[in-house]
C-alpha cells in the first residue's frame, strides 16, 4: 500500500566514472551532481517498489535539489527517500544525501506511478 512514511536508501563509492569530470557537469574529479540525483531517484524508486501493483512501475517527473558540499573519490555516499505525500498517482518524496562529512544534498523529487507497458507503448 503507498502511504506517507515509506522509505529506503542507496549506496554507492565516489569512483572514476560518476565525476564531474566523467560525466560532463563540471571538470573536477568531484562526485558529479548528475550521480547525486541518480542515486537520490533511486532510493525513491526502491522505497515504493514492493507495494505496486504487478506492471506498475515509478518514474521519475520532477526533481528540486542542492548540491552543497563536494565528495572526492574514494568517499562512500548513502543516499535516501522518504516519501511525504501520496496525491493519486503522484508520490513526493524528500531526499538527502550525505557522507561520511555529513549533508551534501537535499531537496524533494516527485514520481508518478504508471502502467509500464502502457508507458513503453506511447514510446513506439
Amino acid at each position: 500500500m503507498l502511504e506517507k512514511g515509506l522509505k529506503s536508501e542507496s549506496r554507492t563509492v565516489v569512483s572514476k566514472e560518476n565525476v564531474a569530470a566523467t560525466m560532463g557537469s563540471g571538470d573536477m574529479p568531484v562526485f558529479a551532481t548528475p550521480a547525486m540525483v541518480a542515486l537520490m531517484e533511486n532510493a525513491a524508486m526502491n522505497a515504493v517498489a514492493a507495494e505496486l501493483d504487478a506492471g506498475a512501475a515509478t518514474v521519475g517527473v520532477e526533481m528540486n535539489v542542492s548540491h552543497v558540499k563536494a565528495s572526492p573519490v574514494g568517499a562512500a555516499i548513502t543516499a535516501s527517500a522518504e516519501m511525504v505525500e501520496v496525491d493519486g498517482r503522484k508520490l513526493t518524496f524528500e531526499v538527502k544525501a550525505w557522507d561520511d562529512k555529513g549533508t551534501i544534498g537535499e531537496g524533494r523529487h516527485v514520481r508518478f506511478v504508471v502502467d509500464r507497458e502502457r508507458f513503453m507503448g506511447r514510446l513506439a
